[in-house]
Order: C-alpha cells, then structure tokens, then sequence
C-alpha cells in the first residue's frame, strides 16, 4: 500500500513530444513513488494524482514502449 505523500514540493514534467499542450500526462517523483497527473488539471485543487510504486510505474511504461495494445481495460 502506498503511504500519503505531500506534493507540495513535487516537480511536475512531461514529454518533450507533449509540444508544451495542456493535455498531457505529467509525472514527479516523490518520497519514493511515483505521481502522475493530467496537465489541465494544474492548479486545480480538487484535481486527481494517480500515485503508483516505482515498479508499477516501470511496468507501465515498459508497456508504453512495447507497443502494448491493451494497456487499458
């Protein structure tokens, strides 16, 4: 299970390949775990942070350069 973590501090990133939109998927690295969110969300408090482990998150995105087709259900 992963613990609460404080993002208050997080530095947010996304691809270089995002062309600097706002509908991108960004992610930060934080107190162990790893943080993704969606860029329009910025700013909005009410807004998700889908908060995954360092393995999970490598999964994923050993997935993503696979070319996994069914990554989502």
């Amino acid at each position: 299970m992963i613990k609460e973590v404080d993002l208050s501090e997080a530095v947010w990133t996304k691809s270089h390949r995002s062309s600097g939109g706002d509908n991108c998927l960004e992610v930060a690295f934080v107190d162990g775990v790893v943080a993704l969110r969606d860029s329009k969300d910025v700013g909005d408090p009410r807004a998700k942070v889908l908060l995954l482990s360092v393995d999970d998150y490598r999964a994923f995105i050993g997935g993503v350069q696979d070319g996994q087709s069914d990554l989502l259900p």
